[in-house]
């Protein structure tokens, strides 16, 4: 076993006493929503309300940041599937601010994780310029998530994330499956739910780009058991 491969497991052994509890039970109603993709963007107002409030209730300082940014990264990204950019970035942009403003106040894997994300998703809606200029702070944020915190799942997935789905002249899918495929080996116990979706349905969809699509099917609907309405990847597999 490699130097790699022992850290790894030594950190899934110490993994319940590095790491937090799962996501709070009044946030996850919005997310598995946006992820479901059964409700337009203007029915998920009453989730969206719903977890923030609660934050306000539960949470403070920092933490609060946190859980603020992780509300309006969902609705830019259920806004981005309705191809409503324009309100998509909004959302997007005070996710930003409020991951900025969680690390302003305590460092932390999950300041430093919502900042990346939502980077990520608003470098979809902004012009090539602005992407060339700014696309590259996804990595080196999700990086410094997982300097806090090695078993980042989102993290890890954003950047395993970059080789499959950056432009053909800079993407390495080979590679990009290897390091989703590693992200479940060694951290299948650590994935929320939106994670474990995001790195099944990304390996299905590499495997397309390779025309693999016997396993591709397999992936994808592995990935359709954790959100069976998804709309995308529902479209993917039954293009194949």
């Amino acid at each position: 076993m490699t130097k790699t491969k022992l850290f790894l497991s030594a950190l899934l052994l110490l993994a319940p006493w590095l790491w937090g509890d799962d996501l709070p039970d009044w946030y996850t109603p919005l997310r598995d929503a946006v992820y479901s993709q059964d409700l337009a963007s203007k029915d998920l107002i009453p989730y969206y309300n719903t977890a923030r409030e609660q934050a306000a209730k539960e949470l403070s300082g920092a933490e609060l940041s946190v859980m603020y940014s992780r509300c309006e990264y969902m609705m830019g990204r259920a806004l981005l599937y309705e191809g409503n950019k324009q309100d998509a970035a909004a959302y997007l942009e005070k996710g930003m601010n409020y991951a900025q403003d969680s690390l302003n106040q305590k460092a932390s894997p999950e300041g430093w994780q919502m900042l990346a994300e939502n980077l990520s998703q608003l470098c979809t809606v902004r012009p090539t310029t602005w992407v060339m200029a700014n696309g590259g702070k996804v990595g080196t944020y999700a990086q410094n998530a997982l300097n806090l915190d090695p078993g980042n799942t989102a993290s890890q997935y954003l950047i395993a994330a970059r080789w499959i789905y950056a432009p053909a002249p800079f993407r390495n899918i080979k590679k990009g499956i290897n390091m989703m495929e590693a992200i479940i080996v060694y951290f299948d116990s650590r994935l929320e739910k939106d994670d474990r979706f995001n790195v099944l349905s990304s390996i299905g969809y590499a495997l397309t780009l390779q025309k693999n699509n016997s396993e591709a099917k397999d992936w994808l609907a592995k990935a359709m058991k954790v959100y069976p309405d998804n709309k995308y990847v529902g479209n993917m597999l039954a293009a194949l």
